[in-house]
């Protein structure tokens, strides 16, 4: 089993911290270039970029929490296994 760090889009502050459990919500686009996949902090905390590689595990860790100019960056380390080994 691996470790992913997936970063987030978070636009106020104090909503989580380094250490902190969170779980996600998965979204699914169809686009021209194939189904993509962005995740929400749940509850409506901070999003993903979208990433055609899927998420096995939907709970992770607040690695690291940045803030940029208006914008904080949340870094979540997640278990990810490959498929055939859920």
């Amino acid at each position: 089993m691996a470790d992913r760090d997936m970063d987030f889009r978070m636009e106020r502050p104090d909503l989580v911290e380094v250490g902190q459990h969170v779980t996600m919500t998965e979204s699914i686009l169809k686009t021209l270039s194939g189904t993509m996949y962005y995740y929400t902090i749940n509850d409506a905390i901070a999003m993903s970029n979208n990433t055609p590689k899927r998420l096995q595990h939907l709970e992770g860790i607040v690695k690291s929490l940045v803030e940029e100019e208006s914008v904080f960056t949340v870094t979540v380390t997640i278990k990810d296994e490959p498929e055939g080994e859920r």
